[in-house]
């Protein structure tokens, strides 16, 4: 079994829509190992999107994980990482295709309501950010 994070950020969150996530995840078949609401830091934003450090979005993201607590999560299954990311679809929700979650809820960029590692290898740095721990 493969492990992935995924996190609903703050806009997902104030909009309520944090259990319609886990349900999509869990529908598919993936089981929560860890769930956390934290709010970030300017610090901690900076750590989490740091590959994206001198891009013309890096400060949207910044802004927009700091507005409010997000909801992290490791999630368990055959595929994990691929599977979390065809199910979130297109990191901008105005490509997304409908019934993907970023399709279905995402309103504009940096708004789209998730994030998803994009490889074992994130998953491993950003589930250590996010929960101070290793998976």
């Amino acid at each position: 079994m493969e492990r992935t994070f995924t996190m609903v950020k703050p806009d997902g969150v104030a909009r309520g829509l944090v259990g319609e996530v886990i349900r999509r995840y869990e529908d598919k078949g993936l089981k929560i190992i860890a769930l956390r609401l934290r709010s970030f830091t300017t610090e901690d934003a900076a750590q989490f999107y740091a590959e994206h450090l001198g891009k013309g979005f890096y400060q949207s993201l910044v802004d927009l994980v700091t507005a409010g607590p997000a909801v992290g999560m490791v999630l368990e299954g055959p595929n994990a990482v691929k599977l979390v990311r065809t199910l979130i679809g297109s990191t901008n929700p105005q490509e997304a295709a409908p019934g993907t979650i970023r399709g279905d809820y995402g309103l504009e960029l940096p708004a789209n309501i998730v994030h998803a590692s994009d490889a074992p290898a994130s998953f491993a740095r950003e589930a250590k950010l996010f929960f101070g721990e290793d998976f």
